[in-house]
């Protein structure tokens, strides 16, 4: 019996990759809840880890080594990712608020944001310092002023564990560079309050050894550019300023509605909000019952509560109260490979104790780094010849990576009757019509394509930008569009969710391209299906395949590699920093760049049948051939490791076939990789190509010129 994915009935959102939601992500996976819908919502596609940043800035770490991947964390379990920062919770509606993403209901939230540590009231901090929360743009600011020359002057402010923290190893990297540096820690109060005397005393040593100067008990009145002004008079030089001392709750928390603690979510001992649908856990959260201090240790405890009572709230299970410690042992790094244990008035120092701390960091991220292969259900013993193959050694790609072969489609298309209509003119090659209505010429033409993202409005955004790639090729003009939507089974509120968040990202994407949709239809299916027939408008004699000439430049107005990254992300083998980039690649309309080519002699879209393919079908119909620039073919990050570790999209063997005069290893194989909503490729005067290439860069396109069209048939690699 054929069997199809359980329906989805209850939506789980998670605001924001902190270290809760980053182990719920992971126990998820291993262990999902039938019809749930996780959805993960954060600014960028990585998490940093907190714990490692001051071996980060001291020089022990590479900066990768601090991320979690939440992209590939998400597709392990199951989970759509959007990224964006939220600025809104609405707990009347049930809805999260994204800038440039339809609001995303919800039937359970959850909050894990961390905290900022920024001073807007301290005159000076946004101009001139950066705050040690968020993590990210604290490491890039570091790194930028690390390579440097000459002395340095740096000043953090807040005594706490985190100052002297990111102190320490600042003095000390910059002491490893042999950069003579001012170093200089202040405070409003007594530094060190946090821990006990004797490893007060132990840390005021290290830094006396590292030559950082602590100033205690003194108010700042401003920050300027190269230096830190206190309030009686003092000066102190500071060419790099971060702040550790404002820890404060993020601003859009406070229009929530939420009940708050100076800024805080307000839970219960079962992690809950004042509203029983929204939970919180980490820095953001205020632990109502068993108040404790902000650290990483109570977020990493609260995980498997926040899972087992997510669970409970979706309908699955009995709600568990978290109970924290009283005491937490505190890790503290001292600069260079030596830190501090400390723990119920106890402590200890030295190399062992980083050897320690190492240990117990590293093995955290490596639960994300390693995570488990889940094993696929096996074949039935008994089943059809063939099944085997078809099916493959991994899934199908999404996109145009889920392509029928061109020859099958050629074939098919081969066999029907030929047009008896006079004002219909098929352009095959062009996966288009050019239609004759009352003396006005008009393109029609229909692309749809198998989700390779579970966030519907990202997909719906691709989707109809590719579609729209056909009336663009052409010189026409977008008009009118229709909408075929296929959604995977799920109940009728998170439909309605579902065909909001794509009905006003079609419309959005469709009206700024000049076209307004005009009807569509819908149905469910096993898995969700995005696609647009469209009708453009010509003023001017369409640009079809055949008028290219030799001699004529070849334009190519985005770089190569969606598919590879997609195949690699199914595949949790891609980083997130690369699918995230391949998205913005993707969402990128080209309406503009096709009026900067309007006077190219051929053009079309590449899409599933990569850049040879379609450069061989300009090719055909022009009665030519081609040279290729590989060197000039630029690819979107990360899509030439994964070619050269055998990555390949489901359709890369049948596109090789297209052009078998071509190379097909390392980077020549992504002339072969089906490309989602790719860029145009523009045949165009030789004169003319320099001018219309920097057309195309000052309008924001990487566009470049990688050959031109000989009068020789076939293709072939520039020597």
């Amino acid at each position: 019996m054929h069997t199809s994915p359980l329906p989805l009935t209850r939506d789980l959102v998670l605001i924001g990759g902190g270290h809760t939601h980053a182990l719920l992500l992971r126990k998820w996976g291993m262990n999902p809840l039938p019809g749930a819908r996780v959805t993960v919502i954060n600014p960028g596609p990585t998490a940093p880890y907190s714990g490692m940043l001051p071996g980060y800035v001291a020089g022990h770490y590479d900066r990768w080594e601090l991320d979690i991947d939440l992209v590939r964390l998400a597709r392990f379990a199951g989970a759509r990712v959007i990224l964006g920062a939220v600025n809104g919770i609405d707990t009347e509606t049930h809805e999260v608020h994204v800038p440039g993403h339809p609001p995303v209901g919800f039937d359970v939230a959850s909050v894990n944001v961390g905290i900022t540590s920024d001073m807007p009231a301290l005159p000076g901090f946004a101009e001139y310092a950066v705050p040690a929360k968020p993590l990210g743009p604290l490491a890039a600011k570091w790194a930028e002023y690390l390579k440097g020359q000459g002395p340095a002057s740096v000043a953090v402010i807040g005594g706490g564990v985190a100052g002297v923290e990111l102190v320490m190893a600042m003095a000390h990297a910059l002491k490893a560079r042999g950069r003579a540096a001012q170093i200089t820690l202040i405070d409003s109060a007594s530094a060190l309050t946090a821990t006990k005397p004797k490893a007060a005393a132990t840390i005021r040593i290290a830094m006396h050894d590292l030559g950082v100067e602590v100033i205690e008990n003194a108010v700042i009145a401003q920050i300027g550019q190269d230096h830190v002004e206190l309030q009686d008079g003092r000066t102190i030089p500071a060419g790099f300023v971060t702040g550790a001392a404002g820890a404060r709750a993020h601003d859009w928390i406070a229009n929530t509605g939420l009940d708050l603690h100076d800024g805080y979510i307000r839970v219960n001992s079962y992690l809950q909000s004042s509203d029983p649908a929204v939970f919180a856990a980490g820095d953001c959260a205020h632990l109502s019952d068993n108040p404790r201090p902000k650290a990483g240790v109570y977020a990493v405890r609260e995980a498997p509560i926040l899972f087992e009572n997510l669970r409970a709230a979706l309908g699955a299970g009995r709600m568990q109260k978290y109970t924290p410690q009283k005491d937490y042992l505190k890790l503290i790094s001292l600069g260079g490979k030596s830190a501090l244990a400390e723990r119920l008035g106890t402590s200890f120092s030295g190399p062992l104790m980083w050897t320690w701390k190492n240990h117990i960091d590293q093995t955290f991220m490596n639960k994300f780094r390693d995570l488990p292969q889940m094993t696929p259900p096996a074949l039935p013993r008994n089943r059809a010849a063939g099944l085997d193959g078809v099916l493959g050694e991994k899934p199908m790609c999404g996109g145009c990576g889920a392509k029928v072969g061109r020859d099958a489609l050629q074939i098919a298309l081969k066999s029907l009757p030929a047009p008896t209509r006079t004002d219909v003119t098929p352009l095959p090659g062009d996966d288009a019509a050019l239609l004759q209505t009352g003396g006005t010429q008009q393109v029609m033409t229909s692309d749809h394509l198998r989700a390779f993202t579970n966030d519907p409005a990202l997909m719906t955004r691709i989707a109809a930008v590719h579609a729209l790639g056909d009336i663009w090729a052409m010189g026409a003009a977008p008009q009118a569009a229709t909408a075929t939507i296929i959604l995977p089974r799920m109940s009728a509120a998170l439909q309605s969710r579902t065909m909001s968040e794509i009905m006003s990202v079609a419309s959005d994407v469709m009206r700024d391209a000049g076209a307004e949709i005009v009807g569509g239809h819908s149905s469910m299916g096993d898995e969700m299906t995005v696609g647009f027939t469209l009708t453009g408008l010509c003023e001017a004699t369409p640009i079809t395949l055949a008028g290219g000439q030799p001699g004529d430049r070849l334009i190519l107005t985005k770089p190569l590699g969606s598919g590879v990254l997609m195949a690699a992300e199914m595949a949790g083998l891609a980083e997130g920093a690369w699918v995230a980039a391949a998205y913005k690649h993707m969402t990128q309309p080209q309406g503009n760049a096709a009026r900067i080519l309007a006077n190219a002699h051929a053009m079309t879209d590449v899409t599933g049948f990569g850049l040879a393919g379609h450069l061989q079908g300009i090719c055909d119909a022009s009665h030519c051939g081609a040279t290729l620039d590989l060197d000039a073919v630029n690819v979107m990050d990360g899509a030439l490791a994964l070619t050269d570790q055998g990555v390949r999209s489901t359709i890369f063997t049948d596109n090789s076939a297209i052009a078998p005069n071509l190379p097909s290893g390392r980077k020549a194989a992504l002339l072969f990789d089906p490309q989602t909503a790719g860029g145009l490729l523009a045949a165009v005067n030789a004169k003319d190509a320099e001018t219309l290439l920097q057309d195309l860069l000052d309008a924001g396109y990487p566009a470049m010129i990688i050959g031109q069209l000989t009068d020789t048939p076939g293709l072939r690699l520039q020597s």
